[in-house]
């Protein structure tokens, strides 16, 4: 879930500061999960309580700290982001395989469904599905998957993947 405010001269009003209330507080307890708040800064400066939010993503590049990598193990099948072990289907591993082993490289749906799913009948948009699947399991602080609108998807530039192929 994406919830812009506008934060324009006229400031929060009563409704909408209790909301960043309420995502501040459940960002502290852990109901949504770092990276995943946003803290908005207005003309005002930022929302109260920022100073306890947890650091989202741009706060962790300017600190120099990464994601983890992506470790695919090929020979085992297993995938591994850090220390986690991050559960995928059969076709999530295949396509999240395919697209490292073959970085930069754009590739259509149709493509995608003959190399990974093995068969080009089917319908395209499964391709669509997967590729968000795989993006969820990984979170919006691990890009992954890059759409190359009009034509497919490839492996992000700034994905950090490493396959292992005799682990």
């Amino acid at each position: 879930m994406t919830i812009t405010l506008d934060l324009g001269p006229g400031g929060l009003t009563p409704g909408l500061a209790r909301l960043v209330e309420v995502l501040g507080d459940l960002a502290r307890t852990g109901e949504i999960r770092a990276g995943h708040v946003v803290t908005p800064a207005g003309p005002t400066g930022p929302w109260p309580r920022a100073a306890e939010q947890p650091p989202g993503p741009a706060d962790r590049e300017s600190h120099g700290e990464d994601p983890d990598p992506v470790r695919v193990l090929a020979a085992s099948r297993v995938v591994h982001q850090g220390a986690r072990e991050v559960p995928l289907t059969r076709i999530e591993f295949n396509l999240l395989h395919f697209l490292a082993a073959h970085p930069r490289r754009v590739f259509t749906r149709t493509q995608l469904l003959s190399h990974v799913w093995g068969y080009e009948h089917a319908v395209a948009r499964t391709v669509d599905v997967h590729v968000r699947r795989l993006r969820a399991k990984f979170g919006v602080d691990t890009p992954l998957v890059t759409t190359v609108y009009g034509v497919g998807y490839r492996l992000a530039d700034s994905a950090r993947v490493v396959v292992d192929p005799d682990r």
